[in-house]
């Protein structure tokens, strides 16, 4: 394969996707332009190399990627790009996207200096109507930046790479074993820089800094080494806008700085939010101007983001529920929903569990077993197709349940509770997170057995990780301090549990020096 960006190929992946031209490449991965032989058109086709992680790592970047694919696959956005296939040929890992006819936002920037503030209105708003829905899954992006949007010729702005940035990692963090954080130093939010645990907050750091890029022509902290751009970012303050460009509206600079808030309970709550701040900004309803790429062309007729989306996600097309008069039928559907996890088509099965859990329950009783098990079921396969905000509700319901049958140290219901932090932690409400894991964690260190002893030591960690997310450092530094000699002691000191944390320590120290 050509090594060079430019270069050309014909090789062809899964049978079907024909390569043309590499654009781009990086240190795990390439993308292609391709052909789509069945279909005749032009696409885009990203491959990943899990043979450049050793081991086990490897199996898990192969999981991993197909899950995100599938996740990704259920946004439903016009400023997303679309996938279309994903899967493995050989060695490879391939994710077929469509092709985007257009120019990265990196390249619209220097094409256009200064950039007219109302386009960096238009950006910021388009990309808001993207980050309501993605949020709303949950996924978080965790690496927005030029380079990773296009503005295309109508105008509108499209994000690539959502599967490929959050697959990387499905837990809050992740460092390198450098002990650096994955992403890129400019856009990266102080939580993430610290190693803390992310969300729709680190999203809407990384637009602040998109947003004074666009309107300054720079990013707003700058350095020549990774480590010293990341300490400005958790220690200086950024310059307003306005002294560079005093044409720029007072209220867009204030959005700006709040979005850039070292705190992420300081920011605006969600994306929603931004875009209503930024509304009344965008240009009016009027001809358009016959630029080319020229992103308030969509404002001409606006597609905001969904107001309640995030809030009350739309319930997902239920399968049609078995008759609960004949009992074979909730026995079929358990049958069908196993083959069809055996099958790895997970969103299928949600679908027909979720339709026969009333029919079951009517059948047998809430409480009987069998309504019990299915209930299970379907939290678990809400967790592993990314649905956390419909598994969290089933999680409480099922740790209540236990506790009030067996108590609230039941280990059952214990574990029903820290899915349900999990969930919390991915729906990024950290404060609600952390509460839940330190509630939990006296159950587990009063226990003896090594299973509970190394769960309370994963807890732990996440509690640490939700206090850098918070910007509590000192007590982050603290239980981290802590945690690495009892991890140690527990695992040795070459396992990759206490190697990672240690990692963070040292990177935390090197930021806070």
């Amino acid at each position: 394969m050509t090594s060079a960006a430019g270069g050309t190929d014909h090789r062809v992946i899964a049978g079907r996707y024909e390569l043309s031209t590499l654009i781009g490449q990086g240190g795990m991965g390439q993308v292609w332009t391709a052909y789509d032989q069945r279909l005749d058109r032009r696409v885009a086709v990203k491959l990943l190399r899990p043979d450049k992680v050793a081991g086990a790592e490897a199996d898990e970047l192969r999981r991993r990627f197909l899950r995100e694919c599938r996740v990704t696959a259920q946004v439903d956005h016009p400023g997303l790009v679309t996938v279309h296939d994903a899967g493995s040929d050989g060695e490879d890992l391939y994710l077929v996207m469509q092709y985007v006819d257009g120019a990265d936002l990196g390249d619209h920037l220097a094409e256009h200096d200064p950039y007219p503030w109302p386009w960096a209105v238009a950006v910021a708003a388009q990309l808001c109507a993207v980050l309501s829905a993605v949020h709303a899954v949950p996924i978080v992006h965790r690496d927005l930046k030029p380079r990773n949007m296009m503005v295309r010729q109508d105008g509108t702005l499209t994000i690539l790479d959502l599967g490929i940035a959050s697959v990387m990692d499905t837990d809050t963090t992740r460092l390198t074993h450098t002990g650096s954080p994955i992403g890129s130093p400019s856009y990266m939010a102080p939580e993430q820089a610290m190693g803390g645990a992310v969300g729709p907050y680190t999203d809407l750091y990384a637009m602040g800094v998109l947003l004074h890029e666009l309107l300054s022509g720079d990013v707003p902290f700058s350095g020549s080494t990774a480590l010293g751009v990341l300490h400005r970012h958790l220690y200086e303050p950024p310059l307003p806008v306005r002294r560079l460009r005093p044409e720029v509206p007072e209220a867009l600079e204030s959005l700006v700085l709040r979005l850039l808030a070292k705190d992420p309970q300081h920011r605006p709550a969600s994306a929603q939010d931004v875009y209503e701040e930024l509304a009344p900004l965008l240009p009016g309803r009027s001809v358009p101007s016959g630029r080319p790429l020229d992103p308030t062309r969509p404002f001409l007729r606006p597609h905001a983001p969904w107001p309640d989306r995030a809030a009350t996600p739309a319930p997902a097309p239920q399968a049609q529920p078995p008759r609960p008069a004949h009992g074979q039928d909730v026995a079929a559907a358990v049958d069908e929903v196993k083959r069809l996890l055996g099958e790895g088509r997970i969103t299928q099965a949600v679908d027909i569990l979720g339709a026969i859990l009333p029919a079951a329950a009517a059948q047998h009783g809430e409480h009987s077993p069998v309504v019990r098990t299915l209930r299970k079921q379907y939290a678990a396969t809400l967790m592993d197709d990314g649905q956390y905000r419909r598994a969290l509700p089933e999680l409480r319901r099922l740790a209540d349940q236990r506790a009030a049958e067996s108590g609230h140290a039941d280990p059952q219901s214990l574990q029903f509770r820290y899915e349900a932090a999990q969930c919390l932690e991915q729906l990024g409400e950290p404060a609600a997170a952390l509460a839940e894991y330190r509630t939990l964690l006296p159950y587990y260190e009063n226990q003896y057995a090594t299973a509970d002893i190394r769960q309370s030591l994963e807890i732990r960690r996440r509690i640490g990780q939700l206090l850098l997310a918070l910007g509590d450092r000192s007590a982050a530094h603290e239980t981290l301090g802590r945690l690495v000699l009892d991890a140690e002691r527990v695992h040795g000191v070459g396992h990759p549990f206490p190697a990672e944390i240690r990692r963070t320590l040292q990177w935390l120290g090197q930021v806070r020096g």
